[in-house]
C-alpha cells in the first residue's frame, strides 16, 4: 500500500473571518491567522501589557494626525493571515475601517517577552512577504528593539538593534524620532 502524505487544512482568512463572526471560537479566545493556520496567541503578563502601552503612546505622539494606532487590532495583509500585532500604525483614522480591517501598515511592533524566537521567525516572514516597510521587536527580556526595515521577499534587507539612549526614527515618521528609554520597562 502506498504512504499517503497527510497535511493539515490551510484556512483562508475568509473563512476564519467566517468562523470569528459565526462564533465558532469562545468569546475573548485570543487567535490569529498565520499562513492558513489558526494560532493561540499568548497570554498577555503585566510587563507584556505595559511596554505595549509605552508604544502606544510614543507612537502615537511620533505620527500623529493621519495615522491610527492600533493595538492588537486585526490587519488583513493577504488571502490567508490576519495577524494581531501587539501595535501597528496605519494610513488614515479609525473610521476608515468600519468596514474592512487595514491591509496594510506603515510600521508593525511585536512586544516579545516570552515569543521571540516566534516574533523573529514566523510573524517577521509574514510581515515582510507582505511587504510592510519596517517592523519593531520590543525585546522586553534583553532591554533593546530589533529594528527590521526594507522588505526583500520573506525577509528585510535591513535589521538594527537599538538599546535604552538610542532613538528611532520610524521610515513614515520624518523628522521624529522616538527614544528607545521610552518604550522600555
Amino acid at each position: 500500500m502506498a504512504e499517503v502524505n497527510i497535511t493539515p487544512h490551510r484556512w483562508s482568512r475568509r473563512e476564519y473571518d467566517r468562523m470569528v463572526e459565526s462564533g465558532v471560537f469562545a468569546p475573548g479566545a485570543r487567535l490569529e491567522l498565520l499562513d492558513g493556520e489558526i494560532v493561540d496567541m499568548t497570554p498577555q503578563g503585566s510587563a507584556h501589557a505595559t511596554v505595549t502601552q509605552l508604544v502606544e503612546e510614543a507612537l502615537r505622539a511620533a505620527f500623529g494626525p493621519g495615522f491610527s494606532v492600533r493595538v492588537q487590532m486585526p490587519l488583513a495583509i493577504d488571502d490567508s493571515s490576519e495577524p494581531e500585532p501587539d501595535v501597528a500604525v496605519v494610513k488614515g483614522s479609525p473610521r476608515d475601517y468600519l468596514q474592512d480591517h487595514p491591509d496594510s501598515a506603515m510600521l508593525v511592533v511585536e512586544v516579545a517577552d516570552s515569543t521571540l524566537s516566534h516574533d523573529r521567525e514566523r510573524k517577521k516572514h509574514v510581515y515582510a512577504r507582505n511587504a510592510i516597510p519596517e517592523y519593531w521587536i520590543v525585546d522586553v527580556g534583553a532591554g533593546r528593539v530589533e529594528v527590521y526595515r526594507y522588505p526583500a521577499g520573506d525577509d528585510y534587507a535591513s535589521k538594527a538593534t537599538c538599546t535604552r539612549g538610542d532613538r528611532i526614527q520610524p521610515l513614515a515618521a520624518r523628522g521624529v524620532a522616538v527614544a528607545v528609554g521610552d518604550i522600555l520597562p
